[in-house]
């Protein structure tokens, strides 16, 4: 079963290494003269690593693929695409409201 906080933690990880592999894309990107849209790459960023992390913690806390964990995954996919375009602390302070 993946809690509330198991998904939080995710989603900082998921925000925290976004932010990384985005700007080093970018440098990657600048440095071959390639025009690109920040955001969109930060959001590309954002969803392989939501998919990743979320499957990688099923196999190795041995949850399980249920239903429950695949909705969780999908979420985590949707906060971290948002939280890469607004910010880590908007979307927590949207999780908190719904709480």
């Amino acid at each position: 079963m993946i809690t509330v906080d198991i998904f939080l933690l995710g989603l900082m990880i998921v925000s925290t290494l976004t932010g990384l592999v985005t700007e080093a894309v970018k440098k990657i990107l600048t440095e071959y003269n390639v025009t690109y849209r920040a955001n969109t790459i930060a959001g590309i960023v954002a969803a392989v690593l939501s998919v990743a992390i979320g499957i990688c913690y099923i196999i190795f806390a041995g949850v399980g693929f249920t239903a429950q964990s695949i909705v969780c995954i999908i979420a985590l996919v949707f906060s971290g695409w948002l939280g890469s375009m607004v910010g880590y602390d908007k979307v927590i302070e949207l999780l908190k409201k719904t709480k």
